[in-house]
């Protein structure tokens, strides 16, 4: 495929940019705890350079460690004993021709580190569960908010100072140019938003004021570091809040103002963590939502404009670079799942891209939001070296992959790209286990991207898949070694009252379409009536309850616990509690849920009668409700045959939701290493793991024959001709 936009060069200041894609800003959090550039965070960025990425924005770097990080391992500016680490990160880039930026970030009110006593436009409490910045709330505690307190005027002057003296170290250490983050809430961005910042003061009020702060940090920065030195800001172009930043017109007056400024360019951006859901794109937002920013900055400025938000397809950000909407197309979470996008798009290998589900799992409920380092839910890669030096086995063994969801899927995939042979086999008649149900859930339909992707990998090894076919032990004893990811199934917990009455969700999200060309037969259809309750929690119930609503039902869902889905992603459930209210997240028009969704937390099923449930919530009190269907959301792992092979003595390694239903970053996660791990060794240690790269001398030892033992004689005989006096 040919992309002439996509693939053209472009003038940003004074540097050449050899094509339109830009990493825009990730905070990572991979660096060393004192904010030093890690190993990791070189093989990260090196990866989307080596991919092709053209302009790479080093995301989250503090230029103040003392007063706000966002991430708890961002990286920080604030010392010049950061350059020698800021150089190695910069030459890891230009080594395969990219050009490179660190993006300054002061989190302000949104700071990870300070917990406490955090730095804001404005004092106020705050309650932002989403954010990587939110209050810790213990086990049994409650929620009571994050004390933010205001900016003085001495400490806004000493930023600005900081914020320069940081973007010299940048420029000192050979990048290209430098990035203010003034989005999605953070200190900048909180003084430019008319909405966030209450000053009375000159910092404060119109939107000259607002502007002061960080037009005063461009100015300092430009007197530091020369004008000439391309310096970029990116900022929420409209907040999606009311309020807020609205409408077209002040958003493109600032790209006005940054331009009169001096900025090389402007990389817009949407929302803030007030309007979480134009801020973290989850699944339901539709690619390039926020082009419209950039069409209308584009037609006042002569600068390049960056956007940015659910880009995916070479096809699409060709079309806009085509049609002038922007300038440069920035993607973030697209090359945590696949760094070789640009690349593979100028190969002609678009079917081979792994396109980003905006699931938020790896990159961000998993990891940011865990206090850990990124990842990627789809690719357990992500930031993990030991991918790139992952080599093709020497002696294949034969490999039983039972189960044909994402951790059997991936496993298969790895291990068969390393030379193995495998045999898949799923006694459903399709590949994706849970994923399946994700056609009717709606709101996740990007989640097929990744099971199309994986299918058709699976295709192009010729991986030896078996559906329909649930094998036996005595089958299974003929492979080398067997992985088991049959998952997790339903359950009815102990009830009084009939418990036959009570649906697995399995058969309540039976797809109404019995064969179509997503799902070939093979499913039961159990309808169901009017009123619903669901009884459990996580995605199992967050799911069948999005998907029972929209079709009309009445839906009622029941949890022991005293937050429903809490495990669940943070964002998603931010978007899906606004659905079950009859509402929408900003930006999305979807049509309201014909009933709302009642969620009954702390409370359980004593009962199931026919037509009605007893439940008990945590003060003991009991209700009868008239409902036509109850449907378990419980789940727990299926291991009856894992029990049956280790009984056997077969090798056999239990992955994904076989373990403990969880979501599908750790499927992936597990059946990925996995692949990457299994070996000729076929090593076991006492924990039942893979036994791979263990010291020479111990493989030996592990490995070999013990040869026969020595006589005393023997051993007389072998020191002398040794030139010893002493038996050894």
């Amino acid at each position: 495929m040919d992309f002439p936009n996509l693939f053209s060069p472009l003038w940003l200041g004074n540097i050449e940019l050899p094509n339109r894609i830009v990493h825009v800003p990730t905070d990572i959090s991979s660096s060393h705890a004192d904010g030093e550039v890690s190993e990791r965070d070189i093989h990260h960025h090196a990866d989307i350079a080596r991919g092709g990425t053209g302009f790479i924005i080093v995301g989250a770097t503090t230029p103040d460690m003392k007063t706000g990080r966002p991430t708890v391992t961002c990286l920080v500016a604030d010392g010049d004993n950061y350059i020698p680490g800021l150089a190695r990160l910069a030459e890891s880039m230009h080594r395969y021709g990219a050009r490179c930026a660190v993006q300054l970030q002061h989190p302000g009110r949104q700071s990870a580190i300070p917990r406490y006593n955090t730095l804001g436009a404005t004092d106020r409490v705050l309650k932002l569960p989403w954010s990587a910045g939110h209050e810790i709330i213990y086990e049994n505690a409650e929620e009571k908010g994050k004390e933010i307190r205001e900016a003085s005027i001495a400490e806004i002057l000493e930023l600005v100072d900081l914020f320069s003296e940081a973007a010299w170290r940048v420029k000192q250490a050979g990048f290209d140019a430098v990035e203010l983050h003034a989005a999605h809430g953070y200190l900048l961005s909180e003084f430019m938003s008319p909405f966030l910042n209450m000053r009375t003061d000159r910092f404060g009020g119109n939107l000259e004021n607002r502007m002061r702060f960080p037009l005063a940090v461009v100015d300092s920065i430009q007197k530091k570091c020369g004008k000439s030195f391309p310096l970029l800001v990116r900022y929420s172009f409209d907040e999606w809040c009311e309020g807020g930043r609205g409408g077209l017109d002040e958003g493109v007056e600032i790209a006005r103002i940054l331009e009169r400024a001096g900025c090389a360019a402007v990389d817009l951006s949407m929302g803030m963590q007030e309007s979480a859901g134009a801020g973290f794109d989850p699944m339901p937002y539709p690619q390039g939502w926020a082009t419209y920013a950039s069409e209308a900055v584009k037609k006042v400025v002569r600068i390049p404009v960056i956007t940015s938000h659910s880009l995916r397809d070479p096809e699409y950000c060709e079309q806009i670079l085509a049609e002038g909407k922007t300038d440069l197309v920035g993607l973030a979470r697209q090359l945590l799942a696949d760094p070789y996008w640009p690349v593979k798009a100028r190969y002609g290998k678009v079917r081979s891209i792994r396109r980003c589900i905006s699931c938020l799992g790896g990159c961000w409920q998993e990891s940011l939001m865990a206090k850990k380092e990124i990842a990627c839910s789809i690719n357990a890669a992500c930031g993990n070296p030991a991918y790139a030096d992952m080599k093709r086995t020497s002696k294949p063994v034969t490999v039983a992959v039972i189960g044909g969801g994402p951790a059997g899927m991936e496993a298969a995939r790895i291990a068969t790209e390393r030379g193995h042979l495998v045999t898949l086999f799923e006694k459903a008649g399709e590949l994706g286990g849970a994923m399946k149900y994700v056609c009717l859930v709606p709101g996740k339909e990007k989640m097929r991207w990744y099971l199309d992707w994986i299918r058709d990998q699976l295709s192009d090894l010729m991986v030896d898949i078996r559906l329909d076919h649930a094998p036996t032990v005595d089958e299974l004893r003929a492979f080398d070694i067997v992985l088991n990811a049959t998952g997790a199934h339903s359950f009815v917990p102990e009830v009084a009252g009939d418990a036959s009455l009570v649906v697995p969700f399995e058969e309540a999200m039976a797809c109404p379409k019995i064969a179509c060309e997503c799902h070939p037969g093979g499913r039961k259809l159990r309808k169901l009536g009017a009123r619903v309750l669901l009884w459990g929690d996580s995605y199992a119930a967050t799911d069948t309850a999005a998907f029972l609503a929209n079709i009309g039902k009445e839906v009622t869902i029941v949890t022991e616990n005293r937050e429903f889905a809490a495990d669940c992603e943070v964002i998603h459930m931010y978007v899906l509690r606004k659905r079950f209210a009859q509402g929408d997240a900003e930006v999305l028009k979807s049509r309201p849920y014909p009933h709302p969704v009642t969620v009954l937390t702390s409370t359980t099923v004593i009962e199931v009668r026919p037509g009605e449930v007893v439940v008990q919530d945590a003060d003991f009190v009991r209700t009868t409700l008239a409902v036509d269907d109850v449907v378990t959301c419980h789940t727990r792992p299926e291991v009856a045959l894992l029990g049956e092979l280790r009984a056997a003595g077969v090798h056999v390694v239990n992955v994904g939701d076989s373990v403990r239903p969880r979501n599908l970053y750790h499927a992936v996660k597990e059946g990925s290493a996995f692949g990457h791990e299994v070996d000729e060794n076929l090593l076991f240690n006492t924990n039942g793991a893979i036994l791979n790269e263990v010291p020479l001398d111990v493989l030996a030892q592990l490995t070999r024959e013990t040869g026969p033992s020595y006589s005393a004689r023997q051993m007389v005989v072998l020191a002398e001709a040794l030139g010893r006096r002493e038996p050894v």
